[in-house]
């Protein structure tokens, strides 16, 4: 590989551009949090990057190939990701969970007395 200029550019902002989606793929993979990003979105990228594949790689190997190669893996693992953590958390939110529901009356309350059930009977 020669190393001209626009090699050792291409490298450089291969890096920029690689490090500057690492903090939204972490995110992603820690919060499993993706209710920010729209589908839509993520699927156009992940068809954008495929067609623009058939371009790429028609290109001598250089840096342009990594980039587009982290591009493809990324934009493809935050549609698996939205794809399994959308369906997760829908199930988690279909699922009641008692143990979140606050008691605002307390159990003795909950047991009227036969003056209280004739009173409200009136």
């Amino acid at each position: 590989m020669d190393l001209s200029l626009p090699v050792v550019a291409g490298a450089v902002s291969t890096t920029i551009f690689a490090a500057s989606m690492l903090p939204m793929l972490t995110k992603a993979a820690q919060t499993k949090d993706l209710g920010s990003y729209s589908l839509g979105n993520i699927l156009l990228a992940n068809v954008g990057n495929v067609v623009h594949s058939v371009y790429v790689f028609h290109l001598p190997v250089g840096p342009v190939w990594a980039l587009h190669s982290f591009y493809l893996v990324s934009t493809a693992l935050m549609l698996f990701w939205y794809l399994r953590y959308r369906s997760a958390s829908r199930a988690a939110r279909q699922r009641p969970n008692y143990t979140e529901i606050p008691m605002t009356r307390r159990p003795a309350d909950l047991v009227a007395s036969p003056e209280a059930a004739t009173a409200g009977a009136l």
